[in-house]
């Protein structure tokens, strides 16, 4: 009797791996957890999406991509931790974070450093980005992808801001960066470092008077619900970061390796096709939902460059100015 079972049970398993796309490789299919603290709808969704597709079909399938968007696993701080101790694969997650693990990266984070998109992504694309990216190996990440949010802008509900003294002891909440801080100290605001899941919530119970970010977050987040006045600053440009946690990463082979770099620069193109769809349609977007929108004029935008250069003394004691001024001197 056992064994007519066993026969029969054997003759199952035959039958059933011998049915097109269905393998006993199939039931090892492994699961990557993707964190990142934006909704779907946004231009980290964009990028993960991207991600995802490449390192799904990249690899037939062996791995299956888990989403974990809006914060699910945490914060950013809490993300980049859960990579070090190998509880999360991969995530996506902004600069102003990650200089706290890799100082270096809060170079990206100096305002008025970049000219333009096309000035920041050639620098982040070229010998400094890569230089910054391997930075990152000797803190249990490996970083694979330089994606994007775009220039920075603030908002605030108390007043509009067309001169550096209009920002006087507003709250503005920033990221836990110490450059941003910095910055806005030296403007005369009154920073307030705190994690994004937070900030809409403060913004309604006014614990905070404003904050600032670009206009792909602006708009994906709907800042206008909760903020009266928005201010074309383009005080700072935003990167992102595509990372994987290394132990996860040391286990692939050379070809999946390959394929979650190449997937993570995917996810990095299809973040920048987000910013520059945000910053064609999202100041629309924005005024037609009411917000009252501050575009500065070329003199004003100097005065508030010429009014942080205090601040840039206090960057040269963590960047070398060679490296600052081979930043700005790129092409």
């Amino acid at each position: 009797m056992k064994s007519s079972i066993w026969r029969s049970v054997q003759a199952l398993l035959f039958a059933c791996a011998t049915i097109p796309g269905w393998t006993l490789a199939a039931q090892a299919q492994q699961e990557v957890k993707l964190a990142y603290c934006f909704p779907e709808a946004s231009h980290y969704g964009a990028g993960a999406g991207a991600w995802t597709a490449a390192i799904e079909e990249g690899t037939n399938g062996k791995f299956k991509v888990r989403h974990f968007s809006s914060c699910a696993l945490g914060g950013e701080r809490d993300t980049v931790e859960g990579l070090q101790f190998g509880t999360i694969e991969a995530i996506m997650v902004s600069t102003g974070t990650l200089s706290n693990f890799v100082p270096e990266v809060g170079l990206t984070d100096i305002p008025f450093l970049f000219r333009d998109l096309a000035h920041a992504r050639g620098v982040l694309d070229g010998p400094i980005g890569d230089e910054i990216l391997g930075k990152f190996d000797e803190r249990g990440i490996v970083a694979l992808a330089w994606g994007e949010q775009g220039f920075r802008h603030i908002t605030n509900n108390t007043r509009a801001i067309n001169e550096p003294a209009d920002l006087a002891g507003l709250k503005l909440r920033t990221m836990e960066n110490p450059v941003h801080i910095k910055a806005f100290e030296v403007l005369g605001a009154a920073p307030t470092a705190m994690s994004w899941h937070e900030v809409i919530s403060a913004l309604e119970q006014g614990t905070i008077d404003g904050q600032e970010n670009p206009l792909s977050v602006i708009v994906s987040a709907n800042i206008d619900a909760v903020q009266k006045y928005l201010t074309l600053s383009g005080h700072v440009y935003s990167p992102t970061m595509l990372l994987v946690s290394k132990p996860f990463y040391d286990g692939l082979t050379d070809e999946e390796k390959a394929v979650f770099k190449d997937g993570a620069l995917a996810g990095a193109a299809a973040m920048r096709g987000f910013v520059d769809d945000a910053e064609k349609t999202g100041l629309a977007t924005l005024k037609e939902r009411g917000m009252q929108v501050n575009e500065l004029s070329a003199e004003q935008r100097a005065a508030f460059q010429t009014s942080v250069q205090a601040a840039y003394e206090e960057y040269y004691k963590t960047y070398p100015k060679e490296l600052i001024d081979r930043v700005i001197e790129s092409e």
